[in-house]
Formats: structure tokens, sequence, C-alpha cells
């Protein structure tokens, strides 16, 4: 699965020093991938690989109890792209099967 979105960079505030940065996929593509992906890692997290301009980077997307899930962005992308904490970002993202 192949697909693009757009989302709000928003640090986690569950720590006060948390540097954890995060984008949301939309709900109804989490769904899909909710559907499609029947192997999951750790805390239920879906392999993926990003890009964010011309950064990419293997990851995990994870589900939040809202039902969507999130794709972290390391420090370096945020950095190498010039992502603002509080900025939108243009993802293409390839789910990955296992």
């Amino acid at each position: 699965m192949i697909v693009r979105f757009e989302g709000e960079v928003y640090r986690w505030e569950a720590r006060t020093d948390s540097d954890w940065y995060f984008v949301a996929l939309p709900p109804d593509l989490s769904d899909d991938i909710r559907e499609t992906q029947t192997y999951r890692r750790g805390f239920g997290g879906v392999r993926v690989d990003a890009t964010i301009g011309g950064s990419t980077w293997r990851t995990s997307i994870f589900p939040q109890t809202r039902g969507f899930y999130v794709l972290p962005l390391k420090r370096a992308v945020r950095d190498a792209e010039g992502i603002a904490p509080d900025g939108v970002v243009t993802v293409d993202l390839v789910v990955l099967d296992a």
C-alpha cells in the first residue's frame, strides 16, 4: 500500500520533557491500514517507509486510542526538512507487509 497524506505536526505532551513529534494519519487512511495489515509489531505498530521532502526513513506507525495511527518524526528528519513543531507536512508512506 502506497499513500500520500498531509497532516499537522504536534508534540507528544504526555511528558513535558519530551522531544517526540508526530503527525497523525487521516482516520479513513488509518481504517484502511487497520483492515489490510494483519501483521503488527510491538504496541500494534505497522512497519512503513516514510518520505517527507528529500528524507526517507523506515519506522513504524502506531495506533492511538482515538482510532488513528501516528507517524513519529525523527529529529534528523525535522532538522533536514525544516519542519516546525506546529507545521504541516506532506508524507508519502509505503506500508510494508512485515
